[in-house]
């Protein structure tokens, strides 16, 4: 995800001499600057050292190790921190920068890889309207952005966004391979299955999209897609998109330990 950002920001104007990367693998460093033209170095402190944004993109498990030995230089400095650590609570972030900097929890998903991503957002009340903007100027540059009213409405952008092109790619899998049982050749249905959610998704991104009503309008009474909506219908779907969603939430909060 801090690759995918990266490069949104290059692509978005910045300059490669504005990004400071910290990297300790040394293949990832070699990479950074072979395919961005980044420079990343191995030490974190000597990469964050005048930033006035420093992007948290570690596992969460990693989170405490990367930035407990950054609390000094963050004390003198106090950058605002963007953290893309799934389910690390402010609270915690603050404590292992012995409370220097200024918080944005950020929960992007799979898509920023190709720009086409979305962030959801959010900031405690005493996080500057300023800085805000600032977080949200970073995370436009691998898409669209949206705030939540609470840190735990992160969890179910979790579940939604972050977890939701799992689903999709679900879906398609499914439906290509339904599409080769009955007849299709493999890659005939893989490319109708893809190209076909694609279009869906283009659709139902527009401004004045109507989800249900894109629906209904495929979807002629006593029709092919009548008959297969049934099926799902019969089946459950919507309870099982509920229960799904509701475990993935359940996961998020126990990963943040609330």
């Amino acid at each position: 995800m801090g690759r995918a950002l990266a490069a949104g920001l290059l692509r978005s104007g910045r300059r490669a001499e504005q990004l400071s990367i910290g990297e300790t693998s040394a293949a990832a460093r070699a990479s950074l600057a072979q395919e961005l033209g980044l420079t990343a170095l191995e030490d974190n402190a000597q990469a964050a050292d005048g930033a006035t944004v420093v992007v948290l993109a570690v596992k969460p498990q990693d989170a405490a190790a990367t930035l407990a030995p950054l609390a000094a230089l963050f004390r003198s400095q106090r950058p605002l921190l963007i953290s893309v650590a799934a389910g690390v609570r402010i609270a915690s972030l603050v404590s292992w920068c012995a409370g220097a900097v200024a918080v944005v929890r950020a929960m992007p998903n799979r898509p920023t890889l190709a720009g086409a991503g979305i962030t959801g957002l959010y900031a405690a009340p005493t996080v500057a309207a300023a800085q805000r903007r600032t977080a949200e100027d970073v995370l436009r540059a691998v898409g669209a952005t949206v705030w939540v009213p609470n840190e735990e409405a992160l969890d179910v952008v979790t579940a939604l966004s972050a977890s939701g092109p799992a689903y999709l790619f679900l879906l398609a899998e499914l439906m290509a391979d339904a599409g080769e049982q009955l007849g299709l050749e493999r890659a005939t249905a893989r490319q109708l299955a893809s190209t076909t959610l694609y279009g869906a998704g283009v659709m139902a991104h527009a401004d004045d999209a109507d989800l249900a009503r894109l629906r209904a309008e495929v979807t002629s009474p006593g029709g092919t897609t009548a008959a297969a909506l049934q099926v799902f219908e019969r089946a459950g779907l919507r309870t099982i998109v509920a229960q799904a969603l509701g475990a993935a939430v359940q996961r998020s909060r126990e990963l943040g330990g609330t």
